[in-house]
């Protein structure tokens, strides 16, 4: 791999680490519009892995809208990323795959804390837009505290 390429894919990274960063805290500041322009025009979620729904990217924001009203404070933490790039020839293509383990306290407004922790798969695809969701894959694999209404993995 050429220096050049080197540079290339580290500023790729650096790009997808900030499309999932900015996943967190769309979800944390409950900023859905700042949530959907993370995704590409035909980007979908799938929450079914923990209880949740699949659908476009519109339909998902809304879910996680309604569901995560209840929660005065929401954190996901997104820890150990590993990011995947497709191979054209050698060189790194247009689409990644990055996958973390989630950990995700929430707050009710009564006090009550609900905690759970999985894997989420983020697959990106590059476009004239930069970096893009084109889907997210939510695996719960644990949880303490009350229930989460509807099945949401926490805050993820």
């Amino acid at each position: 791999m050429t220096q050049r390429v080197e540079l290339a894919t580290l500023l790729d990274r650096l790009a997808i680490d900030e499309v999932i960063t900015s996943y967190a805290v769309a979800v944390e500041d409950a900023d859905w519009p700042g949530f959907l322009a993370l995704f590409a025009p035909e980007g979908r979620a799938d929450h079914t892995g923990a209880g949740g729904i699949e659908g476009t990217a519109d339909q998902v924001a809304g879910w996680l809208a309604d569901e995560l009203r209840p929660f005065a404070v929401r954190q996901l933490l997104l820890v150990n990323r590993r990011v995947r790039f497709q191979d054209a020839d050698g060189y790194p293509g247009n689409h990644a795959e990055l996958t973390a383990g989630y950990l995700s306290p929430l707050r009710r407004e009564s006090g009550e804390d609900v905690m759970s922790g999985g894997r989420i798969v983020f697959a990106l695809l590059r476009g004239d837009a930069g970096w893009r969701l084109s889907r997210v894959v939510v695996q719960e694999q644990w949880r303490r505290g009350g229930d989460v209404p509807g099945g949401v993995p926490a805050a993820g």
